[in-house]
């Protein structure tokens, strides 16, 4: 009995210090954006992960469906925090820019090779050997990943997809052949100088009947600079031509908007762009 109350003495007396350690306050838990899976894709033969945040209110059990946003370059080291920040913020009933969104951040293995399709350029194989499997990774999205999403959680049939840089590149290649995959696409500072700017010979009257439902889509750009390789390109014109070309095509059914971001550069501009995208596209 005696070294029961001993026993309890020691830990009050261990909690009233770390009570004071702690200025007076003591942790009654963490503070959680979302959850994290993994899984074995058959698609890409390797083990992949997302990080997965549900709006508030989210209830599996209710009728309310929600849609989906997924996000390239979505560890929690990369892009994932401030774009759900900026999808809470923006979603905040007091604010009313978009409807609470599920985020689905996929995290990067190797996004020089799964961002890229196959290049003719010697020079960019032989400084990235790994690049050029883009179709692999858009399969494992549409075979794999979404369908994923669609039996775990109540969604509806809202479909975005953010992309920067390569990213942006690997999101332009998707809208541009295969754009029903997704209805929204935030392209931001897209790496399009790739293969020699290749994606921007697409047949734009072919494309166009492909668009074959509402497609809203964003493109941001800052003030890049050239690009790499051995023959530059300034990024903000192809960014400027990409939108001229399918604004060009006069699909009723497409809705753009071009935003030239002069304050911001290829470092700074994610956050603010995602953020503009929310507001132009609601």
């Amino acid at each position: 009995m005696r070294n029961i109350v001993v026993l309890v003495l020691a830990i009050l007396l261990w909690s009233v210090r770390v009570f004071a350690q702690l200025g007076g306050s003591m942790q009654i838990g963490d503070v959680t954006l979302g959850r994290c899976y993994e899984m074995k894709s058959k698609v890409l033969g390797e083990v992949r992960k997302v990080n997965v945040y549900l709006p508030e209110g989210y209830d599996a059990n209710d009728t309310v469906r929600y849609p989906v946003v997924y996000l390239l370059d979505g560890g929690a080291d990369e892009d994932f925090i401030h774009v759900v920040g900026a999808y809470q913020f923006s979603s905040f009933s007091w604010v009313h820019w978009v409807k609470p969104s599920i985020i689905v951040g996929i995290v990067n293995v190797d996004r020089r090779r799964d961002y890229t399709f196959p290049t003719k350029v010697a020079e960019h194989t032989a400084a990235y050997p790994t690049t050029g499997h883009s179709a692999p990774f858009i399969g494992y999205l549409e075979q794999e990943l979404m369908p994923w999403v669609k039996r775990n959680y109540r969604v509806n049939g809202g479909r975005t997809i953010i992309g920067e840089s390569l990213g942006g590149l690997l999101a332009t290649e998707i809208l541009l052949h295969n754009p029903a995959m997704f209805n929204r696409y935030v392209i931001i500072s897209p790496s399009l100088w790739w293969n020699e700017a290749s994606l921007l010979k697409t047949n734009w009257k072919q494309w166009s009947r492909k668009v074959t439902r509402p497609t809203e889509i964003y493109i941001g750009v800052g003030k890049e600079g050239l690009t790499p390789g051995p023959n530059p390109r300034v990024m903000e014109v192809d960014a400027n031509v990409l939108y001229d070309e399918i604004k060009a095509v006069k699909n009723g059914r497409v809705k753009i908007k071009f935003d030239y971001l002069q304050d911001e550069d290829h470092a700074t501009i994610g956050h603010q762009a995602v953020l503009n995208s929310i507001k132009y596209l609601k």
